[in-house]
């Protein structure tokens, strides 16, 4: 009876282990893209206490901003930096210039009380349909000169490099009859064993809002995870979501190249809250909170029952105001917070703290905005509105957007508006030629906000820094090869 009984306790003490393992997996499992394409940029610090104050240990970066990783050294979380796809020529030419890229990027940063770089993404989307192939041969190469350079370092062990991929470089009619696109297919099979080979899982993006967006026909009930008129049938499994369905598409075709196993990462998944009629606070809300939900769960997809992706980033952190609209006006407005901070919806991460919480000692400019004079003429105006949208971001008052219906007087201010708080409330740029003028009453209507700026440093300047830094790198590795 002792012996049952110490049995029983056993079993107990190692269920309770399996399950605090299990649950910490879990609760790691959900991360966030932080981009800083910004035109009214937090300072990284207090990004990076957002982060801490909403429990949120995993972080992706595009490039290597030596100001982002200062701020993220000694915080523990797990970071994923990024390659622009403009460096992968130069890094495919030797492991001279790749061990240089490894040393400044990688090393420097991978200290005691350091940065905890787990992966690195060789490239974003390389494979994107629309390059046509303009750095797809530089992939593998990269791939295989940083791997020699990482483990030159000592951190091949750690750091694993991965390739981030769009969804479109696999298709199907249904989900298991996925396979990559023909004109990848031998780039792929190279990519998987690679992968396969070093430990790294494969990295896809998926956003069925762009399913959603990009054609009319597409039923809108799919897009979510609340049940749906519009199932798909594959044989004996039924799909209830686009989610679902994509990334069955591409596990089978893994399948199909004998790597079903190969563990996924979502590298990008989210829902943007504004710029086209189907973005939205509520449909954003809708999106993210199911597709959290849903992966926690752990009920897996059809084909993979019981194994939900390893691990997803939502995408985005907070809006980035200075990112190109060439795709859609909604790109400037992904965040799951505004560009101070915010939170824009209430969301629960599923990481045990509740809903979001919002930045704190965010310091703005003062509760000041300019706006079109009642009394003027506003004829003149057009080229005005013009040059204040080409410098600031006025992506809200387009077709869909939320500031699309508060009429002419409210869209000049918002305009005159967005490009005063962009110059840091110098009371010059509200001038417009006497048509502009200085207000402490908050023009904000409905859902439409006029923004206030914070006083810190805004992303022209940082944008730039990081330009002119990834200049000098290629100029160096540029020399750096031509000498060797």
């Amino acid at each position: 009876m002792a012996k049952s009984k110490a049995a029983v306790v056993t079993a107990v003490a190692v269920a309770v282990v399996v399950w605090s393992l299990s649950a910490i997996v879990v609760e790691s499992g959900i991360g966030v893209n932080w981009g800083t394409i910004s035109l009214h940029k937090l300072s990284p610090s207090t990004v990076v206490d957002l982060l801490r104050g909403n429990r949120i240990h995993k972080v992706k970066i595009f490039d290597a901003d030596p100001e982002v990783l200062g701020a993220l050294m000694g915080t523990g979380f797990e970071v994923m930096i990024g390659i622009p796809n403009e460096m992968l020529a130069a890094l495919s030419s030797s492991t001279d210039a790749s061990d240089l890229w490894v040393r400044h990027n990688v090393s420097t940063y991978m200290v005691k009380g350091g940065v905890n770089i787990r992966y690195v993404a060789v490239g974003n989307e390389p494979f994107l349909s629309s390059y046509s192939g303009q750095f797809q041969s530089y992939v593998i190469p990269a791939l295989m000169n940083l791997q020699q350079s990482l483990a030159k370092a000592n951190l091949a062990g750690f750091t694993k490099l991965v390739v981030p991929c769009n969804a479109d470089a696999y298709e199907a009619s249904l989900p298991s009859q996925g396979a990559f696109r023909p004109e990848l297919a031998q780039i792929m099979t190279q990519l998987v064993s690679f992968l396969n080979s070093n430990g790294s899982p494969f990295v896809v993006n998926i956003y069925p809002f762009l399913s959603l967006y990009g054609n009319s026909d597409f039923p809108q009930d799919y897009a979510f995870f609340e049940g749906t008129n519009h199932a798909v049938t594959d044989g004996a499994n039924v799909y209830y979501n686009a989610f679902d369905g994509n990334y069955d598409t591409l596990v089978a075709a893994l399948n199909k190249m004998g790597y079903g196993q190969m563990p996924i990462v979502i590298g990008e998944v989210g829902w943007p809250t504004d710029g086209a009629v189907s973005a939205n606070l509520t449909a954003a809300r809708a999106f993210t909170q199911g597709l959290i939900y849903h992966v926690l769960s752990n009920k897996g997809t059809p084909l993979r029952p019981g194994n939900p992706p390893m691990d997803i980033y939502l995408f985005s952190l907070l809006d980035e105001g200075a990112k190109s609209i060439l795709p859609g006006n909604f790109e400037r407005h992904w965040g799951i917070f505004s560009f101070d901070g915010q939170a824009k919806y209430p969301l629960n991460l599923g990481l045990g703290n509740g809903l979001l919480k919002n930045a704190k000692d965010v310091q703005y400019l003062p509760s000041r905005w300019c706006v079109a004079k009642s009394s003027n003429d506003l004829s003149g105006v057009v080229n005005h509105i013009r040059i204040a949208c080409s410098a600031a971001d006025c992506t809200t008052l387009n077709y869909g957007g939320s500031c699309n219906g508060i009429g002419t007087k409210g869209n000049i201010s918002y305009a005159f508006n967005s490009y005063y708080q962009l110059q840091k409330q110098d009371s010059q740029s509200c001038d417009f030629d006497g048509l502009g003028m200085i207000t402490s009453l908050d023009p904000s209507v409905g859902d439409c906000r006029f923004l206030v700026g914070i006083t810190g440093s805004n992303s022209s300047s940082s944008t730039l820094c990081r330009r002119w830094f990834i200049a000098w790198l290629l100029i160096l590795l540029g020399v750096w090869i031509f000498v060797m």
